[in-house]
């Protein structure tokens, strides 16, 4: 079941505990992705947070916004980029997308295995993804006060194993959201302190959110191919040992 945009909008944008979020996941997103120039940035679900960083230098930035969740203009005072789409079949071209960030899309699809064969149609040829999802063992996915409380969280290995199956390679994990998720005072204000001690730990260790990158596989014809066969020519021409 997908978050109403509404909701999604108030907490990232309205709330204290939602800016903090925010600003962790997108530095983290930064560390994956320093730059985008001339390349083309695809955000679906509520990825919109985390890709102004691309608006100045990528040839295109397009957030999609499922049906179900509803969208919303985006960016504030600037020429909007975001698009209403159906979750399966996205106003796309095949294999025109660089780099496509997945956040809140994944978790709350009630299908996913559709989900990731329309991410793997519009990857072009060494394009990667980056897949944001609820730590299962996180504190997150424990609240439902926030978006990360909804859908399904995952392990590191159901995810890996699920991008697998769609001819996704996994390559690089990073954690995040290691702060409590509570608006507190007390919890507010340590909330940096938290995030520093949260990227010492390893990754499978990670707080309320661990990101996965991923290339997209394009596999060779799994058939056997046979060799093409030598054809010999019509033998009518040729003399033969007994008059016919």
């Amino acid at each position: 079941m997908h978050l109403d945009v509404q909701d999604l909008r108030n907490f990232y944008y309205r709330s204290q505990l939602g800016r903090a979020a925010q600003s962790s996941l997108r530095d983290r997103v930064l560390e994956f992705w320093p730059e985008a120039k001339g390349q083309t940035v695809v955000g679906y679900g509520f990825a919109a947070p985390l890709m102004r960083p691309y608006l100045k230098d990528a040839r295109r930035v397009i957030a999609l916004m499922p049906g179900p969740q509803g969208v919303m203009p985006w960016p504030a005072n600037m020429p909007n980029v975001s698009v209403l789409t159906d979750e399966i079949c996205w106003p796309l071209e095949t294999g025109h997308v660089d780099k496509l960030v997945m956040l809140h899309g994944l978790e709350t699809s009630e299908r996913a295995s559709d989900l990731l064969e329309e991410c793997w149609r519009v990857l072009g040829p060494g394009g990667r993804a980056l897949f944001i999802v609820p730590n299962r063992a996180g504190l997150w996915a424990r609240r439902d006060r926030t978006p990360f409380g909804f859908g399904r969280p995952y392990s590191p290995g159901q995810l890996e194993t699920q991008l697998r199956k769609h001819q996704f390679l996994p390559e690089r994990h990073l954690g995040a959201l290691y702060q409590v998720p509570s608006s507190k005072r007390i919890w507010m204000k340590s909330g940096p302190a938290f995030e520093k001690f949260g990227r010492r730990v390893p990754t499978m260790m990670a707080g309320g959110v661990f990101m996965v990158e991923a290339t997209k596989l394009v596999y060779p014809p799994k058939r056997n191919v046979e060799p093409a066969r030598k054809l010999r020519p019509a033998a009518v021409l040729e003399p033969t040992a007994k008059p016919v």
